[in-house]
């Protein structure tokens, strides 16, 4: 089971990946980086992202499953993934489920012209199944 560095590689592989990192959206710091980050500030980066993540999870409305306005229960996000579109990019969050507290989340910074959005987000969601943190 790959680690954080693994899975930050394995992701640069997709086509148009400029960035990633994975970040704890309760600290807002960033665990592991690897590639650019918008702005060229990966920190600022990680506490903006990690911003967004809190505002889905924590939205009634967002967070609900099965119209349950209380979100989802057990050790699940009650998210799974927040896309993001630009005129030139594509970011993608995908938040991991863990034994403990599930408040991490892996976010990809993917171009537009050279990526495919689509395979991101199945590769993401792959990734983020075999991530071990620790």
């Amino acid at each position: 089971m790959p680690g954080i560095d693994e899975s930050l590689l394995e992701a640069m592989r997709l086509p148009g990946a400029r960035g990633a990192s994975v970040v704890d959206w309760i600290s807002g710091l960033a665990l592991g980086a690897v590639g650019d980050a918008p702005g060229g500030d990966v920190e600022a980066t990680a506490a903006e992202t990690a911003e967004l993540a809190r505002l889905a999870t924590e939205s009634g409305a967002l967070a609900a499953v099965g119209g349950d306005p209380g979100g989802s229960s057990g050790k699940e996000p009650p998210v799974q993934d927040l896309i993001v579109t630009n005129t030139d990019s594509y970011h993608l969050l995908r938040f991991v489920s863990t034994t403990f507290d599930s408040t991490v989340f892996v976010h990809l910074w993917l171009d537009r012209a050279e990526g495919n959005l689509a395979l991101a987000r199945i590769r993401l969601a792959e990734m983020a199944d075999r991530l071990v943190l620790g």
